[in-house]
C-alpha cells in the first residue's frame, strides 16, 4: 500500500514536537509528508519546508492557503498533523475537517472550552477522523495494563494514582528566551492550565485509558511557585469515582531532579500494577499474598494487546518514538478503513475527540476547584 499523504501545521524551525511527529509518522512507512504550513511566519514556514525537502509549491504561508490549495489537487493531503501551540489547534483542525481531511492533533485539544466545543461540532459534521496524540497510550505495557484491568486481574479497582513530574520550569526560563517555555506559561496561548494542561492531561488520560474509569468529581490545589508566573507549575488533584474508588493526580514542572517521570499505579482488591514511563518496557504486577512479578514487553506473560503493538523482540528497548509511532500506525489503520468503507480492524486504539473533551473538562474543573479553595467540583 502506498503511504498516506500527510501535511503538517506548525513544527517548523525552532520547534520540538513537530520533529517527533515526523519521526513517528515515518517509522512504519504508513505516511509521507508532502505539504506543510510549518510556521505562522510565512518566511519561516517556507524556510522550514525547504529544510525538510518539501516541494516549494506545497510549502505554504498559512494553513488556510494550504487547505484551499491541497483540496484542489488530485494528490492533495489525506491527513494533516497539527503540532502548534494550544491556541492554534482549533482553527486549522476545523478548516481541514471541513475539507474532509483527517486530523491528527497534538494535545490538549484546544486552549479554551469554547474552541473545543466548536471543534467537536466540526468533527461530528465531517466524514474525516479526528485523532488526538496522547502518545503514552501507545506503549505496549500500557496496552497490557489496560487488558489486565479489563480482564479482572486486579479485581474491583480501589485506588488510582497518576503522576507526571518534571523540573524544566523550576526557574523563569520563559523570561530567558526559551520558545517552548514562553507559550506554555502564557494564558493566551496555553489556555487555563500550565503544568495542568501540558502534562497533567497526559496523566489524566493515561489513568482513564488503563483503568477504564473517569472520575465524577475532583478537588484541586494549583500553585505557581516561580514568581511572576501566570499559570500553575504544580498541581495536586484528588479524584472520586462513581464506583467508590479514589484517586490522586500530581503533575509538576518544578520537581527538582525529575526529567520526565510519568508513572501510574492502580490497585484493586486482588492485585496492583505499577508502570513508569522512564522504564517503559516493564510492568509490575503485585497480587495479594504472592510475590511481586516483573512483566516485560515480549517476555513471559505478555498479552496479545502488548504484542500487537511491539516492533522488536523482547529485551530490545522500545521507547518514546515507538509509542508515538504506534498512534500513527493506529491512525493509518483507521484512515484506510474509512477510505475503503471497511470496519476498523479489531484492537485498533487511539485517543479521539472524546478524550480531548475529557481533558478540557479536567482542566476547567481543576481550575474552578482551585479558585474555590480546593472545593470538590463535579465532572
Amino acid at each position: 500500500m502506498r503511504p498516506i499523504r500527510l501535511g503538517m501545521i506548525g513544527g517548523g524551525q525552532g520547534g520540538n514536537i513537530g520533529a517527533v511527529h515526523r519521526m513517528a509518522a515515518r517509522l512504519d512507512g504508513q505516511f509521507q509528508l508532502v505539504a506543510g504550513a510549518l510556521s505562522s511566519d510565512p518566511e519561516r514556514a517556507r524556510a522550514s519546508g525547504a529544510a525538510l525537502g518539501l516541494d516549494p509549491a506545497r510549502s505554504y504561508g498559512s494553513f488556510s492557503d494550504m487547505a484551499r490549495a491541497e483540496a484542489a489537487r488530485p494528490d492533495g493531503v489525506e491527513a494533516v498533523a497539527i503540532v502548534t501551540p494550544n491556541h492554534l489547534h482549533a482553527a486549522p483542525a476545523i478548516t481541514f475537517l471541513e475539507h474532509g481531511v483527517h486530523v491528527i492533533c497534538d494535545k490538549p485539544l484546544t486552549a479554551t472550552m469554547a474552541e473545543a466545543e466548536a471543534l467537536a461540532r466540526a468533527a461530528e459534521a465531517s466524514p474525516a477522523l479526528f485523532i488526538l496524540t496522547h502518545n503514552y497510550t501507545g506503549y505496549p505495557m500500557i496496552r497490557q495494563a489496560r487488558a489486565m484491568v479489563a480482564s479482572g486481574a486486579l479485581g474491583a479497582i480501589r485506588l488510582v494514582q497518576a503522576e507526571y513530574i518534571q523540573d524544566w520550569l523550576s526557574d523563569a526560563v520563559e523570561a530567558k528566551g526559551s520558545k517552548q517555555a514562553e507559550w506554555r506559561t502564557d494564558p493566551a496561548r496555553a489556555g487555563l492550565g500550565g503544568a495542568l494542561g501540558d502534562i497533567g492531561t497526559h496523566a489524566w488520560n493515561l489513568a482513564a485509558f488503563v483503568s477504564g474509569m473517569e472520575p465524577e468529581a475532583l478537588a484541586a490545589d494549583l500553585t505557581s511557585f516561580v514568581p511572576g508566573r501566570s499559570l500553575d507549575d504544580n498541581a495536586h488533584v484528588m479524584l472520586r469515582y462513581a464506583s467508590g474508588a479514589r484517586g490522586a493526580l500530581w503533575c509538576s514542572q518544578v520537581a527538582s531532579g525529575q526529567e520526565n517521570a510519568l508513572s501510574l499505579r492502580i490497585f484493586g482488591d486482588k492485585a496492583g500494577i505499577e508502570w513508569h514511563q522512564e522504564e517503559p518496557n516493564c510492568l509490575w504486577f503485585s497480587p495479594i499474598g504472592a510475590p511481586r512479578q516483573r512483566l516485560t514487553r515480549g517476555g513471559p506473560g505478555a498479552s496479545p494487546e502488548a504484542a500487537r503493538v511491539s516492533r522488536v523482540p523482547g529485551g530490545h528497548p522500545e521507547g518514546y518514538i515507538e509509542a508515538f509511532a504506534t498512534l500513527y500506525a493506529e491512525a493509518a489503520e483507521a484512515i484506510r478503513a474509512r477510505q475503503t468503507g471497511e470496519a476498523v480492524p479489531e484492537g485498533v486504539l487511539y485517543p479521539d475527540l472524546r478524550d480531548g473533551l475529557s481533558g478540557m473538562r479536567f482542566i476547567a474543573a481543576a481550575v474552578a476547584s482551585a479558585r474555590q479553595n480546593s472545593a470538590w467540583v463535579s465532572l
